[in-house]
C-alpha cells in the first residue's frame, strides 16, 4: 500500500473539497482498503465520510424510510419495521458477507464497491475494467461472470442490497454539484452497462448520502444461490416486490443480481405479470422472458436455471 493522506469530513461540501483530483471516499472501507493493499488503486488521500451528520440514522418517513448511507449492514438486517415492511431489504442484508462485516459494512459501501472478478483483482494484470484491452474473463475462468451484458466487459455488479432496493423502487441521494440528487437504482448503475471501465454511474467526487425506500411497493421476497451457506458471494440473487389481490399480482418488479455489470431488470417480464394470477405457470413465463437472451460463457450456464429457480421462488412468497 502507497502512502496516503487522510482527512476527516464534516460536511459534504467539506468531503468534495477535500477530495481533490485523487482522493477517495472512505466508509466502513473493507472493499477500498483491499483494493489499495493489492496495488489496484493509489489514492493520495483518504477522506473519512464516517462523521458526516445524519448519516447513520433509520429515520421513518411518510413514504417509508430513509436510511443513513453509514447504516451498518447488520443495523439493516435487524431492524424490526425494515424486516416487516421492507422483507427483501432485510433479507438481502443478512446474507451480506459474515456478521464481523455486516458490524463494519455501511449502506453506501455496498451499493458502490468494485468488481469481484479474479481479473479486476489481479494486480499483475490489466483488464478491460482497468484501462487495458481485454476482459480475461470471457475466454478464461468464467464460473462466477456476467450471462448478459452490454458492453465486452462480464464483471457483475454484487450488490445484495442494489438487488432488493431496486425491486424496491428505491431512491439514492447523491451529494453532486453543490446539492442534493436523486438517482433510482437503474440510474446508479446504468453507465456500467454499456462502460467496461467504470462500476457505476457515480462521478468521482459524488457521494452517497442516504437511500430512500417506499413502501409502497407491497411484499417483496430476496433469495440468493451460494457454493457455501454462509460468508459466499451470490452466484445468483433475485429480489421480487409486488401487490397480490385475490391471487393477482400488480405493480411486479423482479431483478436478478450477479448475472449482469447491473442489477438486471426485463420490464417485458414485469408488464407481462401484470394482472395474471400468481401461480408457478406465470411465474415460469415471466422467468422465460427474463432468461430468453441470456448468453452464457463457457462456465457459467448453470445461472440459467439457477435464476429460473430463484425467480419462481420468490414470486411463490409473494403468495404467502
Amino acid at each position: 500500500m502507497k502512502s496516503f493522506e487522510y482527512s476527516n469530513a464534516l460536511s459534504s461540501e467539506s468531503a468534495v473539497s477535500l477530495l481533490g483530483k485523487q482522493g477517495r471516499y472512505l466508509g466502513g472501507g473493507i472493499d477500498l482498503l483491499g483494493e489499495m493493499k493489492e496495488y489496484i488503486v493509489s489514492p493520495s488521500r483518504l477522506v473519512n465520510v464516517k462523521d458526516l451528520p445524519n448519516t447513520r440514522d433509520i429515520t421513518k418517513t411518510a413514504e417509508g424510510f430513509r436510511l443513513g448511507t453509514n447504516v451498518r449492514v447488520a443495523e439493516i438486517a435487524a431492524h424490526p419495521e425494515i424486516q416487516q415492511g421492507l422483507a427483501a431489504l432485510a433479507e438481502a442484508a443478512a446474507e451480506v458477507g459474515s456478521p464481523q462485516i455486516r458490524n463494519v459494512a455501511t449502506l453506501g459501501g455496498n451499493l458502490a464497491q468494485h468488481s469481484r472478478c479474479w481479473y479486476y483483482r489481479q494486480r499483475d494484470l490489466v483488464c478491460l475494467k482497468r484501462g487495458g484491452n481485454t476482459c480475461y474473463g470471457r475466454e478464461g475462468q468464467n464460473k462466477y461472470l456476467s450471462i448478459f451484458s452490454g458492453n465486452p466487459c462480464v464483471s457483475p455488479a454484487v450488490s445484495n442490497l442494489a438487488v432488493a432496493l431496486a425491486a424496491l423502487d428505491a431512491r439514492v441521494v447523491v451529494w453532486r454539484d453543490g446539492k442534493e440528487s436523486k438517482l433510482t437504482i437503474g440510474e446508479l448503475y446504468e453507465d456500467a452497462w454499456k462502460n467496461p471501465s467504470v462500476h457505476n454511474s457515480l462521478r468521482p467526487s459524488d457521494l452517497i448520502l442516504a437511500v430512500e425506500v417506499p413502501t409502497s411497493a407491497g411484499k417483496s421476497a430476496y433469495l440468493q444461490m451460494s457454493e457455501k451457506s454462509d460468508f459466499d458471494w451470490a452466484l445468483v440473487s433475485c429480489a421480487v416486490s409486488g401487490k397480490v389481490t385475490d391471487g393477482k399480482i400488480s405493480g411486479a418488479r423482479i431483478v436478478l443480481g450477479a448475472v449482469a455489470p447491473v442489477p438486471f431488470v426485463v420490464e417485458k417480464a414485469n408488464q407481462f405479470l401484470e394482472g395474471k394470477v400468481l401461480d408457478d405457470k406465470s411465474a415460469t413465463a415471466a422467468a422465460d422472458l427474463i432468461l430468453q437472451e441470456a448468453t452464457p460463457l463457457a462456465q457459467n450456464g448453470y445461472k440459467v436455471p439457477i435464476a429460473r429457480a430463484l425467480i419462481r421462488r420468490a414470486l411463490a412468497r409473494l403468495n404467502a
